[in-house]
């Protein structure tokens, strides 16, 4: 009896054992963003470049290409650079839908068809849960600093390049 007892402590105990194991792992594969911290991506070495009817404006950028790092986007980011951005890069043209939970810093949303085309530019406010969407599918959404398609001239039709957006885009 007291061998079962043992038995059965110890299937209790490692079972336990597993279950904080599992849970800390997937606590520490989490977005850095579920810790209130922002995340920051490496700036790809290809600038990103839009075609405006004034001439091109160049951007430096990160790229969030995979769902986590979409997900943690520009979250508790309070500042960037005026010619800094990031390109959201979706597997499909699709209908996405973006809020501003949780980010302090208002933005400029670039909402960009599978041609590199601008589709939508809307204005995402600061800590908002309010729905963004263009209203049709997109394959890339480019998020900037409030005010800079404006002021750099970026309007509905442009086209943005980039190897990303190329690649995806089935073009050079």
């Amino acid at each position: 009896m007291a061998h079962r007892n043992w038995l059965t402590a110890g299937a209790l105990g490692a079972a336990i054992a597993v279950v904080i194991a599992t849970s800390a792992f997937f606590y520490s594969q989490e977005s850095s963003s579920a810790d209130g911290k922002a995340m920051i991506l490496p700036v790809d070495p290809a600038p990103l470049v839009a075609v405006t009817k004034g001439g091109e404006r160049s951007f430096s950028i990160e790229v969030a290409d995979t769902e986590a790092e979409r997900e943690a986007g520009l979250m508790f980011r309070t500042d960037m650079d005026d010619d800094h951005g990031m390109l959201f890069v979706f597997d499909a043209s699709r209908e996405v839908n973006f809020w501003m939970k949780n980010t302090p810093m208002p933005l400029d949303l670039v909402f960009v068809g599978e041609d590199g085309r601008i589709q939508a530019i809307k204005r995402g406010e600061p800590q908002s849960e309010a729905i963004i969407s263009p209203g049709a599918p997109v394959r890339f959404v480019l998020e900037l600093k409030a005010g800079t398609a404006a002021k750099d001239g970026i309007a509905d039709g442009d086209l943005l390049r980039h190897p990303k957006i190329g690649a995806n885009a089935g073009s050079d």
